[in-house]
């Protein structure tokens, strides 16, 4: 379904977490994080123990470079896919958060009195 009619649903009234995600991974790979966060933070409020959701709203909030969110979305994404055995999403949102947490030390590296 393109992005025209998943905006024609949500304007018709239909609005639930799985159109929500839908629009959201649209818009992300549009390269459009900030309308991609609006529509997953949207799918979150509808349906807050949604893992893959949890997981895009991250990497939406780390390709419009907002690595604090990125890292917050993971760490939630991380303790409801725990708690639902969610096992796929809990691993590749660990290594979302291990890179993340990588490539902040690289670029500010602790320095040692």
């Amino acid at each position: 379904m393109d992005i025209q009619a998943l905006e024609s649903l949500l304007q018709r009234g239909v609005d639930n977490a799985l159109l929500r995600f839908t629009l959201g991974a649209h818009y992300l790979q549009m390269n459009e994080p900030a309308t991609a966060i609006t529509h997953l933070e949207q799918s979150l409020q509808r349906d807050p123990d949604y893992s893959a959701a949890w997981k895009l709203l991250g990497k939406a909030h780390a390709a419009g470079g907002h690595t604090g969110a990125a890292q917050q979305a993971w760490t939630q994404g991380l303790a409801v896919a725990e708690r639902k055995g969610d096992k796929q999403a809990f691993k590749e949102m660990q290594v979302f958060l291990r890179r993340l947490q990588g490539a902040t030390a690289v670029i500010s590296p602790v320095t040692r009195s």
